[in-house]
């Protein structure tokens, strides 16, 4: 069945890229809503629904537009979280363009979720079956969607710093995996990187606090790494949160290989543009058992740094 939150849970912070203050009520919402922001800053209170065909591609987050250009951004890691902990229905609402970047990971707003608990709502959960092998590509970065019974991940990156390097990662997601062993794990960046953003007007809200910064074989933020693979593990809670943008869970097997917020809509487009290469479902208990947010509890939190 459906699901959505008992209670309002409300987030304060800054956005990444702007630096502006910003808060974020997460409320329950009726079945078949989906997952709706809605801008209490402008005038309307013009709401975007979290959906694949509203992604506005950028290499650096995932923002959402609507028929009259109104815009919210870094939607990634609230996706993440909502679909690890199983809502299935939350009308968010937030007073400025970006979603505050918190510590960079996703791990406050789990806390938020999992504290607030579910309400279970009297309509069918129907979640999107991968049918076929669909890839895209650019370059070296690949992703693809393949057929599996459980949405699974399997993520690969490669840097020249030392301090990440290659890495490598396969998680299923089933069963309170994605709170266990991806929840915590922060955004990452290059301090060069971190210098040619705010040089453009960006990453004007990131510290040592929100994020993972690197310089060669050094981690320059305080207390270091949560997890020896955090960089590659925050790149997998990314693609969950994109993930999520297809309106409803996936049952499918996800590679990523250097792909990023753009890929993965990217992959979104191409399997929706398929009617062979996927189908609703209907999940009934054994399907529903195998979900990201299944059976999640504050004790699953105490694994988390």
């Amino acid at each position: 069945m459906q699901t959505t939150l008992n209670t309002d849970v409300t987030f304060d912070g800054t956005g990444l890229h702007s630096g502006a203050p910003v808060r974020i009520v997460v409320r329950p919402a009726a079945a078949s809503t989906g997952i709706v922001f809605r801008r209490t800053d402008l005038t309307g209170r013009p709401e975007l629904r979290a959906t694949w065909d509203n992604v506005i591609v950028s290499p650096l987050n995932t923002r959402l537009t609507n028929a009259d250009g109104v815009t919210v951004s870094t939607i990634e890691h609230l996706m993440a979280a909502l679909a690890g902990c199983g809502v299935h229905n939350a009308l968010i609402e937030i007073d400025g363009p970006e979603v505050p970047i918190l510590d960079g990971s996703a791990s406050a707003f789990v806390r938020g979720f999992v504290k607030a608990g579910l309400t279970r709502l009297s309509a069918p959960l129907r979640a999107i079956e991968v049918l076929k092998e669909i890839t895209v590509a650019d370059g070296r970065a690949r992703a693809t969607l393949s057929p599996a019974t459980t949405l699974q991940i399997d993520f690969e990156i490669e840097f020249t710093d030392e301090a990440i390097g290659r890495q490598q990662k396969t998680l299923n997601l089933a069963n309170g995996t994605f709170v266990r062993e991806l929840c915590d794990s922060r955004t990452f960046c290059r301090s060069s990187d971190v210098d040619a953003m705010r040089a453009n007007g960006l990453a004007l809200g990131g510290t040592m606090d929100n994020a993972v910064v690197v310089d060669g074989d050094k981690v320059l933020s305080p207390g270091g790494l949560r997890h020896a693979d955090e960089a590659v593990r925050h790149k997998m809670l990314d693609a969950l949160g994109d993930l999520y943008t297809a309106g409803a869970p996936i049952l499918g097997r996800y590679t990523g290989a250097r792909s990023g917020h753009a890929m993965t809509n990217k992959l979104l487009r191409a399997l929706f543009a398929d009617p062979d290469a996927w189908r609703w479902v209907n999940c009934d208990a054994k399907i529903a058992a195998r979900l990201p947010g299944v059976g999640v509890s504050m004790a699953d939190l105490h694994a988390v740094a």
